[in-house]
């Protein structure tokens, strides 16, 4: 096994930290990604109080479990968003307040900051999240969308987190954006753009995962050939679509996830087709050594039974890249 393989918190966040690590060490992970949300992890204990973030260490020490990132995807989408009504039920309260739009934008970007200071104080050096997005709405839009609206999203983007990004470098930690619908990136042509809204920062990279990229035709290996130098870390997580067309296409007709009418829909590792081997390659050939952190997502399957199962597919299809070409015994 070349890598750690970790899972990630964020979609167990209702069971207590403590339950879920001996869950996750039973099932054959070496760490856990810490969501900041449910009891997993708190940004403003983490802040005041003083022995919080040992604990939590040795909580995962106690059953031989590692820790390489955290994430806080939630608040970091309203730093950007177009705010409205959904926004309350993701974000803690005293980060939604009373609800003003831009007020909440202002307390995500500080919650944000404290994200990178816990982080700092936690001992890791990445912290994956979302961005929000002012434009998404305009993805697909009529009357067309003008040049310059997109172009003023991507300023809003970096003028809203450069600041956020100045105390990330404060304290030496890196922000990883999983590049997704609904966020300023979504596939390679906007994490480009995204990249250069903020000047190429090192502060700034991006949490690989390939589920968001196939169903949509974008193209998941290149997407590691692109950005080898920002790959900060790695999700893990299947997609499934269709060989034919269906009643809800790749925009899902407001159609749940699981309902017969899609066209895409997400799958526990293995069972969906994105091809894990082909990204191993890419991330070998990135130089890649970080954890490969598996979020879970499966409508269809006993999620305990998945992550066990999604466990050791990844370590069996990771491996170590080539020290020497294979014919390098012929070499004079």
């Amino acid at each position: 096994m070349a890598r750690p393989v970790t899972l990630f918190t964020g979609q167990w966040a209702d069971l207590p930290l403590e339950s879920l690590a001996a869950k996750a060490a039973s099932w054959g992970f070496d760490g856990l990604e810490l969501a900041c949300w449910g009891d997993h992890f708190d940004v403003s204990r983490a802040m005041t109080e003083e022995d919080y973030c040992a604990q939590k260490r040795a909580l995962l020490a106690a059953h031989n479990l590692s820790l390489f990132a955290i994430s806080n995807h939630l608040v970091g989408q309203a730093v950007c968003d177009n705010i409205d009504r959904r926004h309350q039920s993701i974000l803690p309260p005293h980060v939604w307040g009373d609800g003003d739009a831009e007020g909440v934008r202002q307390r995500a970007a500080a919650e944000m900051k404290r994200t990178a200071h816990a982080a700092a104080r936690l001992g890791v050096g990445v912290v994956n999240g979302f961005t929000g997005s002012s434009i998404w709405p305009l993805l697909y839009s009529f009357p067309p969308n003008a040049p310059e609206m997109i172009e003023a999203g991507f300023a809003d983007f970096a003028a809203r987190w450069n600041p956020i990004l100045d105390v990330f470098d404060e304290v030496g930690v890196r922000f990883g954006l999983e590049v997704h619908p609904t966020e300023i990136a979504f596939d390679i042509t906007s994490a480009r753009r995204a990249l250069a809204a903020v000047e190429h920062r090192p502060a700034f990279g991006f949490n690989y995962d390939p589920s968001h990229f196939g169903y949509q035709g974008v193209d998941y290996v290149a997407f590691i050939d692109a950005f080898a130098d920002r790959i900060y870390h790695a999700h893990m997580k299947d997609v499934w679509w269709s060989d034919r067309p269906m009643a809800a296409g790749v925009f899902g007709g407001h159609a749940e996830f699981g309902h017969a009418d899609r066209y895409w829909d997400f799958r526990s590792i293995g069972r969906g087709k994105i091809d894990f081997e082909e990204i191993i390659r890419a991330l070998n050939r990135a130089g890649y050594a970080g954890p490969l952190s598996i979020e879970w997502e499966d409508g269809g399957m006993d999620r305990e039974h998945g992550a066990r199962e999604a466990c050791a597919y990844m370590k069996r299809v990771d491996f170590e890249p080539s020290v020497a070409a294979f014919d390098a015994a012929f070499a004079q």
